[in-house]
């Protein structure tokens, strides 16, 4: 699986400008879309998440978890590990968040404007 990039996401971060939350909290969505290529480690997360300090990234898993989109898995390895992957309702999560990622890019400059005034 391919490494997460760190300028995955803009500097100025679209889910701000969003009046649509998935899972309750602005990171969310980032979230999901770090997740849509397969399991990852928080480590991982963090690498194109570094804006969002750990402690928010944590709640955002752990509500993420709690509302079936997401499964924590343990493993009792050698070394503790830990990885977060998509449920089938996470991924289900996909299409619509295409469909905002969408509208929001189509409607930007509307959005930047409207919280300038």
């Amino acid at each position: 699986m391919e490494a997460l990039r760190a300028d995955m996401f803009e500097e100025i971060c679209p889910s701000s400008l969003l009046p649509f939350r998935v899972g309750g909290d602005k990171w969310a969505g980032l979230v999901i879309r770090c997740l849509e290529g397969g399991p990852r480690r928080y480590s991982e997360l963090r690498v194109p998440l570094h804006r969002v300090s750990p402690k928010v990234l944590t709640q955002s898993l752990r509500t993420l978890e709690r509302d079936g989109f997401v499964l924590r898995t343990a493993y009792d390895e050698p070394s503790r590990r830990v990885t977060y992957q998509l449920t089938d309702l996470g991924r289900s999560l996909l299409g619509p968040l295409d469909a905002v990622c969408a509208w929001t890019e189509k409607h930007w400059d509307e959005l930047l404007d409207a919280r300038e005034s």
